[in-house]
């Protein structure tokens, strides 16, 4: 009964779906607090009916019922059982009732933290919400129920592809669709505001937060994901350009452009243009990137299906949401007036060159995935793009991009100082300096462009050092004061100095794991040593030994620095008997920031192993970004100013903090 429980469950909610994009609508509309009321209570409970389907999804695997196709196709009664759970959004159908869950959850909690907001406001927001989870419910329903039973029901089932058989996918869509649905709210306060005529600076206090929290989880999903490719693919490398990741690339550049733009809409009252048209675009990006991955057009790791049926499905859904938001922009565009006035060197001026560098990166982006796509359905030729493209399209709009992003917190708002906010950067500009200089005599000096990008990646550190020592006067003022001027100072001041450090300690890793790795590819025997790292790696074995649904060949190694044993390594081969799959298990190795890599190729019978050897210095810098930049954003959303909901006014704070 658990199926038929949860296909129920679906049904009901999306008939209260189209309760609460209609009700609370026409409420608003008329005025009516009675009818607007309704949206809380039928978001929340929408939510649980999802929850409801999604738990009765999750039982099925569990105990392992292949009267269910689903279960059946993605599943095995020898799954360990973490597989068996994380199997339910390891396909296109669990993963689309993930995705309506998700995006119920933000409804719900626009209900719960939204009291602050004017009614007629939240009517709408909780309306177009509703209107994406009619869609994407209809969507399920009519093309992906992942509850169809079998009769007679298979005695076992067909087994999970073994490579997302792994923790890492266990985590990496589930925070990747927090922040991809997390975009609908923007979205959906966006369009919500266009209906209701009123765009101010209140709008962009309330839609903040939220943005803020979708970036955040956008952000450390795509990092899992990264991580995820570099030691389960066995390739060595973190980010391959592929179309699927640049689909969620896309939205995180858009959603970073949102976040900057909606701060000079809070502070000045500007760029109100400029915010709701980001608001739309993306959440536009985020559903072109369910769109690429489930419909059947590009073919890629990350990608669930190809039944063309469903892509012309999430076709139409995409074009009525992205054109009919776009169309009431345009209808409304001539209203929104421009805002306050400021000069072009000003933080509204660095701001908006920031906007204007990522949305071009953001349309590079955009370009180099979609034209392989577009030149196949007109000519029939298919051609890829990959590292080069991008490499000479996305490269040179960001590296100016970094450049700035230390100047804007420098620079006062209206009118700024720019040879002042150089001179408080001197000690930024003089630790990138030194840095070129260490790795150029670490390294040798012969690539000028790793030298170049290791300095940017220490500038833009140092320089948001640089933003809380100027604002507390450190060194410049008595302890007590810097102190006092410390404690003033709000948490969203030190969660964007801990984004953009995050941003450089990224670049950091970027630039010396692809610059400076070693990499040897050999065949060794037990007994033999190769050194990697200025470490001596020993093939000690290679064995056989059977798992809960596989069976692996497994070399064990033995790494040692200056005759002590530091590690012990065993990289494997995986068969899966069910799908008869074979997959490659790394072996990764962390020592400081670096990281050693192995990966196995084939396996003769007298037990000569082609390997894979990587020296990855800093490497690990890549990914620990990515969490100092969402720890940022975790202290900002601290701030009672950047509270997810509507955002109350802090207390009167000390001088400094507005300085």
């Amino acid at each position: 009964m658990g199926a038929e429980l949860g296909h129920f469950a679906l049904v009901l909610a999306l008939v209260l779906a189209l309760a609460q994009s209609t009700i609370p609508f026409a409420g608003a509309l008329r005025r009516d607090p009675r009818l607007m009321a309704v949206a809380g209570p039928a978001a929340v409970t929408q939510f649980l009916l999802i929850g409801i389907a999604f738990a009765a999804l999750v039982q099925a695997y569990v105990l392992s019922d292949f009267s269910v196709l689903n279960v059946v196709e993605n599943s095995h009664s020898a799954k360990p059982l973490l597989f068996k759970i994380t199997g339910v959004w390891g396909n296109h159908e669990g993963s689309m009732l993930l995705w309506v869950l998700i995006l119920a959850l933000f409804g719900a909690l626009v209900s719960a933290f939204g009291g602050n907001l004017p009614d007629r406001l939240k009517a709408l927001v909780l309306s177009v919400q509703a209107w994406i989870a009619v869609a994407f419910l209809l969507f399920i329903l009519f093309t992906s129920n992942p509850f169809v039973r079998l009769s007679p029901a298979p005695i076992e089932g067909q087994d999970l592809n073994p490579i997302l058989q792994d923790i890492g996918l266990a985590i990496h869509p589930p925070l990747l669709y927090l922040g991809y649905v997390g975009c609908s709210i923007s979205f959906a306060f966006a369009v919500a505001a266009l209906i209701d005529g009123r765009i101010d600076a209140a709008w962009a206090r309330w839609v903040r937060p939220w943005t803020l929290m979708a970036w955040m989880f956008l952000t450390v999903g795509i990092a899992m994901g990264s991580y995820w490719a570099y030691y389960e693919l066995g390739w060595g490398g973190f980010w391959f350009w592929d179309p699927v990741e640049n689909a969620s690339f896309m939205p995180w550049l858009a959603a970073t452009a949102l976040l900057h733009s909606a701060i000079v809409m809070e502070k000045r009252n500007a760029l109100r243009i400029w915010t709701v048209l980001l608001a739309i675009l993306a959440f536009s990006l985020s559903l072109l990137g369910t769109f690429l991955v489930r419909s059947g057009v590009l073919t890629s790791v990350h990608t669930f299906a190809s039944d063309p049926t469903r892509g012309v499905f999430i076709l139409a859904i995409l074009v009525v949401f992205i054109g009919g938001a776009l169309a009431l922009f345009a209808f409304r565009a001539g209203s929104l007036a421009p805002g306050g006035i400021f000069a072009p060197i000003s933080r509204e001026g660095a701001l908006i060159l920031n906007n204007l560098f990522l949305t071009a990166a953001a349309g590079a982006v955009l370009v180099g995935t979609l034209y392989p796509l577009v030149l196949e359905s007109l000519t029939g030729d298919r051609i890829s793009v990959g590292a080069p493209f991008f490499n000479l399209t996305f490269l040179p709009l960001v590296t100016p991009l970094l450049l700035i992003v230390p100047f804007g917190p420098m620079l006062a708002w209206k009118r700024g100082d720019l040879g002042a906010a150089a001179e408080r950067l001197v000690f930024a500009f003089g630790a990138a300096i030194l840095a070129a200089i260490a790795a150029a005599w670490l390294a040798g000096a012969e690539n000028v462009l790793a030298l170049f990008g290791v300095a940017v990646g220490v500038w833009l550190i140092a320089g948001a050092v640089s933003e809380i020592a100027f604002r507390t006067k450190l060194f410049t003022a008595p302890a007590a004061e810097t102190w006092r001027r410390a404690l003033g100072l709000p948490r969203a001041a030190y969660g964007t100095m801990l984004a953009h450090a995050g941003v450089g300690v990224t670049v950091l890793g970027i630039v010396v794991a692809s610059n400076y790795a070693s990499e040897q590819i050999l065949t060794m025997h037990p007994g033999e040593t190769i050194t990697a790292g200025g470490r001596q790696v020993m093939l000690d074995d290679v064995f056989v030994r059977d798992g809960p649904n596989y069976g692996e060949t497994v070399a064990r190694f033995t790494v040692r620095e200056g005759g002590t044993v530091v590690a012990v390594m065993e990289p494997t081969k995986r068969r899966f008997t069910a799908r008869q799959m074979e997959t490659t298990e790394t072996a990764i190795e962390t020592f400081g920031a670096a990281q050693l890599y192995l990966s196995l190729g084939d396996i003769s019978p007298d037990k000569a192993v082609v390997v894979r050897a990587y020296w990855k210095p800093m490497v690990t810098f890549i990914w620990l970004g990515a969490l100092v930049m969402a720890a940022g954003g975790i202290l900002s959303l601290s701030d009672r100013r950047l509270r997810v909901g509507a955002p109350r006014p802090a207390r009167k704070a000390v001088a400094v903090a507005a300085e």
